[in-house]
C-alpha cells in the first residue's frame, strides 16, 4: 500500500523552495545592495510627456535652464524621472493655462480613487493597475498604488518580495485592522518612480476576510466598508490619484475598496468564458453593494469604464465579444484596448512594467505598438479623472 503524503507538508516544502529560488532570481537581478531605480529616459520621450518640442528641450539646456541632462554616445540626451519633475515645474510657471505641465488637484479637487476589479484571475488586472499608476506618475500625479490582493502581484513588479521584505507586517491591513490599526502612513513605502507610492501586499490581508465576521458579529469599531476610505482620508493631501489592485473576488477587502472609489475599472479579457464569468460578478456586486448602500455606504462615482485586456486584433471570435461589449455597454467600454503584446509579458519576466524597460530589449514595431496601447487607454483615463475634476476631457 502505497504511502500517503501529508499535503500541508508537500505544499510547505514547495512554498519554501520556491521562495527560496525567487529570491536568488531577484538578487541575480537586483544584487542586495543595489538599490532599485527607474531608468533615463531619452529627451524624445520626455518631450512626448511634456507635450514640447525635443528642439525646445535642448533650447532650455543651451541657456541652462532647468535640470542638465545626462549626454550619452552620438550625443543623446537622457534625463531621469526627477529631472522630468524639475522640468514640469519649471515650465507651469511660464505655462498659459494652470494644470498644463502639473496636472494634479487644485483646491477644490475631491481625490480620485480609482479601483481595479476583476473576479477571474488572468484578466490583466494586476498589469493594468501598475502601468496606469506609473504613467500617472509621469504625467506628474502624486499617486498612491495599493495593492490590496494577497498575492502580491503588485508590490513584486515594484520590487517587494512580501514573504521576504514584509516578514512583520506592512500592509493596508495593519491600518484597517479591528484591534490595534496604525496610521496609514506607517505602511506608505516609496517607490524608485518619482510620484509614486506604494502599499504592499501579502498574506496578512486575509485576516480581514477573517476577522469581518467576528466584528459583525460583535457589533464592534466602524462598519469593515468604510474602514479603507476612513483610513486614506488621513493621508488624502499627499495625492491627487489613488489606484488599488484588488484581489479576483468579491470579499470583504474589495468591498471596502469599492466604498472607497470614486471611480471603478473592470478588466475583461475578451472570452466567452470570461464574459460570462463577469456576468455573475456584476450581478453579486450589484446585490452586496445594494446591501452597503442601505447601510449607509457611499455608492457615488464618478465613472465606471470596462477595459478590453490581452486583445488580439486579428481574433475573429474576440472582435465578436468587443463588439458584443460595446453593443450592450455603450460608452462604458474604454475605447482602447490593452493590446496582448511579448513585450508586456517579457517586461513582467524580470519584474517590470513597459514604462521601465529599454526599448532596445524589444523590436522596435512590438515595442511601439505596445506603448501606443498602453498609453491610449492611460490617456482614456486620465481624461476622465480630469472630466471628475470638471476639467479637460468633460
Amino acid at each position: 500500500m502505497p504511502l500517503k503524503t501529508r499535503i500541508d507538508k508537500l505544499v510547505g516544502g514547495h512554498a519554501a523552495a520556491l521562495s527560496e529560488r525567487l529570491q536568488t532570481h531577484r538578487e541575480q537581478l537586483f544584487p542586495p545592495d543595489a538599490k532599485r531605480v527607474l531608468r533615463k529616459f531619452t529627451s524624445g520621450e520626455v518631450a512626448d510627456l511634456l507635450g514640447v518640442k525635443d528642439a525646445y528641450l535642448r533650447k532650455l539646456d543651451l541657456e541652462g535652464k532647468g535640470p542638465s541632462p545626462e549626454t550619452r554616445a552620438g550625443g543623446r540626451r537622457y534625463y531621469s524621472p526627477a529631472d522630468i519633475q524639475a522640468l514640469r515645474e519649471l515650465l507651469e510657471k511660464g505655462a498659459k493655462s494652470p494644470g498644463t505641465y502639473l496636472p494634479g488637484r487644485r483646491p477644490g479637487d475631491h481625490l480620485q480613487v480609482i479601483t481595479v476589479i476583476n473576479f477571474k484571475g488572468g484578466s490583466g488586472k494586476t498589469t493594468t493597475a501598475a502601468h496606469l499608476a506609473q504613467k500617472l506618475a509621469l504625467d506628474g500625479y502624486r499617486v498612491l498604488a495599493i495593492d490590496l490582493d494577497p498575492q502580491a502581484s503588485l508590490s513584486a513588479l515594484h520590487g517587494v518580495q512580501p514573504e521576504l521584505d514584509l516578514p512583520d507586517g506592512g500592509t493596508i491591513y495593519d491600518a484597517i485592522r479591528y484591534d490595534d490599526p496604525v496610521p496609514l502612513r506607517r505602511v506608505i513605502q516609496h517607490t524608485y518612480f518619482t510620484n509614486l507610492d506604494l502599499i504592499p501586499g501579502n498574506l496578512d490581508l486575509m485576516e480581514f476576510e477573517h476577522a469581518t465576521p467576528m466584528a459583525l458579529r460583535e457589533r464592534s469599531g466602524s462598519y469593515f466598508f468604510t474602514r479603507i476610505g476612513d483610513v486614506l482620508a488621513e493621508v488624502e493631501a499627499d495625492y491627487d490619484v489613488v489606484v488599488i489592485d484588488c484581489p479576483p473576488q468579491l470579499g470583504f477587502l474589495t468591498m471596502s475598496a469599492l466604498s472607497a472609489a470614486t471611480a471603478i475599472l473592470v478588466t475583461v479579457h475578451p472570452q466567452m468564458l470570461d464574459v460570462m464569468s463577469m456576468c455573475q460578478f456584476l450581478l453579486m456586486t450589484s446585490n452586496l453593494l445594494g446591501v452597503v448602500a442601505d447601510a449607509g455606504g457611499s455608492m457615488d462615482y464618478d465613472w465606471m469604464r470596462y477595459v478590453v485586456t490581452r486583445y488580439e486584433p486579428g481574433d475573429g471570435p474576440q472582435n465578436q465579444m468587443v463588439s458584443f461589449m460595446r453593443s450592450m455597454f455603450g460608452e462604458h467600454v474604454l475605447n482602447h484596448p490593452v493590446l496582448k503584446s511579448t513585450a508586456i509579458s517579457d517586461a513582467g519576466i524580470t519584474k517590470q512594467t513597459l514604462y521601465e524597460v529599454e526599448k532596445s530589449q524589444f523590436t522596435r514595431a512590438t515595442y511601439e505598438r505596445a506603448m501606443e496601447s498602453l498609453n491610449a487607454v492611460n490617456g482614456e483615463i486620465e481624461g476622465l479623472v480630469q472630466a471628475a475634476w470638471g476639467r479637460r476631457g468633460a
